[in-house]
């Protein structure tokens, strides 16, 4: 009587374990109830590696602190995103071939032009652009010589800096209005001074190009001589115009590129709508999703913008 009791307290599953346990040679119980000689294990989602590489120093003080704005942006990610992992290697290219192993994004801030950290890498790059490898160029970093290189980009992140047809004044940049993207999310309009490079080299008719930032730059962007960099007739054919400093790309494939023209001055990743907008753009590239109200990432205080900055 007393074992009958037992038995009834026993919910379905447990009686099923039970017997399978009591039973377990037995030719006639029901493979349902036959124990596992295996055991199952749920193990977390692997985490998706950013890597980031950081330019040398080059200027002065304050400007183009390109591995103190890598670790910032790599800290806040790894800090708030419990499915990124970002890595920073400074100073130049990584000898290591194994830095981009399942990598899911690259990130480049550094010097562009005839001297960019990519132009000696662009055929193992586009293998990993193949794989559907994400890429943000920042700043300096979108500008790589007409050719080869240039065609990648337009294939990469869909622009690029050209010389004799981009031009790189400072000014100040007022962005009253955003699209609607993952990577605007939660960043709202904000006016700031940097050197914001426009009249970019993009795809033929935008094709597979999303403009991110787009304003008016002051007729006061015009006024230097003509140069590589400088000005040059089919930028002044286009005074007044709107012209867009920050865009996306989804390639066929599915990899995704951005690229920002801003990020000459440090202090412009202590503007919370500045930095949010490229944390998100960094995030969707890798194919993370981006939080409700964009990447979080706290106001960095006066003594962290100091940190790691190039020694003058």
């Amino acid at each position: 009587m007393r074992a009958f009791l037992i038995v009834l307290f026993f919910s379905a599953s447990s009686l099923g374990n039970l017997l399978s346990v009591l039973f377990s040679d037995d030719p006639f119980l029901p493979a349902s109830l036959r124990p596992s000689n295996s055991l199952t294990t749920v193990s977390a989602p692997a985490k998706k590696r950013i890597v980031f590489i950081a330019g040398a120093c080059s200027h002065g003080a304050g400007e183009h602190e390109h591995k103190a704005g890598c670790l910032l942006l790599a800290q806040r990610l790894n800090a708030t995103m419990p499915t990124v992992d970002a890595v920073v290697y400074s100073d130049g290219w990584p000898s290591d071939s194994s830095a981009f192993t399942n990598a899911a994004a690259i990130v480049i801030y550094g010097d562009g032009g005839e001297g960019h950290l990519i132009n000696q890498h662009l055929e193992s790059v586009n293998t990993l652009m193949k794989k559907g490898v994400g890429l943000a160029c920042i700043h300096y970093a979108v500008e790589v010589p007409k050719g080869p290189a240039g065609t990648y980009f337009l294939d990469w992140i869909g622009g690029y800096f050209e010389t004799f047809w981009s031009v790189n004044p400072v000014w100040t940049a007022d962005y009253k209005s955003l699209p609607k993207h993952a990577i605007t999310t939660g960043v709202k309009p904000f006016t700031i001074n940097d050197e914001w490079y426009y009249h970019m080299r993009f795809r033929p008719n935008l094709d597979g190009v999303t403009p991110l930032l787009t304003t008016v730059p002051p007729a006061s962007t015009l006024d230097r001589k003509d140069g590589p960099h400088e000005n040059n007739p089919a930028v002044r054919a286009e005074a007044g115009q709107p012209q867009h400093t920050a865009w996306c790309r989804e390639r066929p494939n599915g990899g995704r590129g951005f690229g920002i023209t801003g990020g000459h001055y440090h202090r412009v990743w202590a503007d919370d709508n500045f930095r949010k907008l490229v944390l998100n753009a960094i995030a969707w590239v890798a194919k993370v999703d981006v939080p409700t109200g964009g990447v979080p990432s706290a106001t960095p205080s006066k003594e962290e913008m100091g940190l790691n900055q190039c020694p003058h």
